[in-house]
């Protein structure tokens, strides 16, 4: 179903409406009135809000708290099981000694099954490793540091732990070596993170503590790269309050002033 905005208002070159029957919301705006913001929390409660240029359309459907699946349908078994076998493999033997064929035979799948859902080993990897979090629903703690604190400590824990430091070495220098690769990361694998994340910006704006012109992708990036170099890098072992901490510094610098 298509529908045109009609009606609202415009506010920051954005446009808002509410479609009573469907109660679907398009903007969210900071700058809406006190009343018209509790009458759009109600119609929101359980569904993400875009931002969408006025007059333009967009297909309506009813918003998932689950993250986007990724590749052809697959068999849940099989998949966990290639999984585990990958992170596993990767710590008992290490990133270069890992192969697909050692993976399908500690999983119980032939290659052929592995190559249907991965292109090659990098992918694979990085999804066993990388990726643990990416089904857990986007945190609504109140506030932004607080969902912020959540998504970060996912992250604290996917590079603390000990198959990250086994395939961080060889991932990075498959990067460097395959530029493509960088970009089939970021494209299939990045994804889910990145709509958790606009899940949280869209309640924070309507909230009034960001801007709905926060830049997601260069604030998924800092995060991120703040976990990668501290942890993953640098070795540190993170204590239980750095994921706050990073949390505050990120909603401190994108926060409505």
């Amino acid at each position: 179903m298509r529908i045109r905005l009609q009606g609202g208002g415009v506010s920051h070159g954005l446009a808002y409406a509410v479609v009573s029957d469907r109660q679907e919301f398009f903007g969210p705006l900071v700058s809406l009135p006190a009343a018209r913001r509790g009458a759009v929390g109600s119609a929101l409660e359980g569904r993400s809000a875009s931002c969408l240029p006025y007059g333009s359309t967009r297909k309506v459907n009813a918003v998932s708290s689950s993250p986007p699946s990724r590749g052809r349908p697959r068999d849940p078994r099989s998949h966990e099981a290639i999984i585990v076998a990958t992170a596993e493999l990767v710590v008992e033997v290490g990133y270069a000694a890992t192969s697909i064929g050692a993976v399908a035979a500690r999983a119980g799948v032939g290659k052929d099954t592995i190559y249907r859902r991965w292109p090659g080993k990098p992918e694979l990897v990085f999804e066993a490793v990388f990726t643990t979090t990416d089904d857990a629903p986007a945190p609504d703690t109140g506030t932004l540091a607080g969902d912020l604190t959540v998504l970060l400590q996912g992250l604290v824990n996917e590079f603390h732990a000990p198959a990250a430091a086994a395939a961080l070495p060889g991932l990075l220098a498959d990067f460097a070596a395959d530029p493509e690769l960088k970009e089939r990361i970021r494209g299939d694998f990045l994804a889910p993170s990145k709509e958790r994340l606009l899940v949280v910006f869209e309640r924070a704006v309507l909230r009034g503590e960001i801007t709905a012109e926060t830049p997601v992708d260069l604030v998924l990036d800092a995060m991120a790269g703040a976990v990668f170099f501290h942890v993953g890098l640098v070795g540190e072992h993170p204590d239980q309050q750095l994921a706050a901490l990073l949390a505050t510094v990120v909603a401190k610098g994108i926060e409505v002033r």
